[in-house]
């Protein structure tokens, strides 16, 4: 091994500052691209002591042949073979399935919107019966907000499925969920490093705009004006959540999703994303760099290794 940290990625633009913040430290590491990378599952020598997934789970909306599983089997093999892998496979297991992110954060006590889960475009009529409208129709797997549509009726919904315009998921699975008002159209991002806090954004966007991404990339790609972000100092016990359902998804890194019912003013934890690309203009917006914490975290991690 000649690298210190092999870093998995497959965005080929959102790593750009985090690539930047490693070589002005002299980190020794090597970038791996996903899309053409493959691994021979009997080589017992991992490429790195440390290895940082980067694997986004919407991958899918940008190459059809997407390599989310092939990352889960490869990021086992390697830490099986010794490697400290950073948000490896058990945490991609987690952040490809928002049935199990709401089953973790309710499994804690946190406050959840109301959701069925099913496996077939048939059952969606009968779930949503449940939930009642407006509500949302997810994709399991999803990212940059694809695979989410709101349907205001019944009769919208069935006319959906029947045209089969009613998301898909690469895993069959979708997810019935009541549209809940945010408060002040406001939901909050909590990024955690090592399971505690490290900063928070409010991120406002139109009603029905579902791509909250924060990155710079994104940002390029949408077009600025989209979204609103701003720092955010959440309360307390939105914090202390956010640890903890870090925690419990063993979380190296990611971001925590929250918003405020309006209705009742109680909070509903939504999704936990283990990519976390950093808000774009940090210094800008937050006074300082993530990236150098990351960082801190990544070198005492080869320290650790060598021990």
């Amino acid at each position: 091994m000649t690298a210190d940290l092999t870093i998995l990625y497959e965005h080929p633009a959102w790593f750009v500052p985090l690539f930047a913040a490693l070589d002005r430290r002299g980190v020794r590491f090597d970038a791996q691209h996903l899309s053409d990378h493959r691994f021979d599952p009997g080589d017992p020598v991992p490429p790195a002591p440390v290895v940082l997934s980067r694997v986004a789970m919407s991958s899918f909306l940008r190459e059809g042949e997407h390599g989310i599983f092939y990352a889960e089997a490869l990021f086992a093999h390697w830490a099986a073979r010794g490697a400290r892998v950073i948000n490896g496979a058990g945490v991609i297991a987690v952040d490809r399935s928002k049935a199990r992110q709401l089953s973790l954060i309710a499994g804690l006590g946190l406050g959840i919107p109301r959701t069925r889960v099913v496996h077939r475009a048939a059952d969606l009529a009968a779930a949503a019966a449940e939930i009642g409208f407006p509500l949302v129709v997810k994709a399991n797997i999803g990212g940059s907000g694809a695979g989410i549509v709101r349907y205001a009726s019944a009769d919208e919904l069935t006319a959906s499925v029947a045209a089969r315009t009613a998301p898909e998921s690469v895993d069959r699975v979708l997810l019935v969920q009541e549209y809940v008002p945010a408060r002040a159209g406001i939901v909050t991002r909590i990024e955690t490093l090592a399971g505690k806090f490290l900063y928070a954004i409010d991120i406002e966007s139109p009603a029905d705009a579902f791509d909250l991404c924060p990155a710079d990339a994104c940002e390029i790609g949408r077009g600025t004006g989209a979204i609103t972000i701003i720092r955010a100092d959440p309360a307390p016990e939105l914090i202390d959540a956010a640890e903890r359902i870090a925690r419990a998804a063993g979380l190296d890194l990611g971001g925590i999703e929250v918003m405020i019912d309006a209705r009742d003013g109680v909070a509903k934890f939504y999704d936990i994303n283990a990519l976390s690309n950093f808000v774009a203009r940090p210094l800008d917006i937050l006074g300082w760099d993530p990236h150098e914490q990351l960082v801190d975290y990544l070198e005492a991690a080869i320290a650790a290794s060598r021990s």
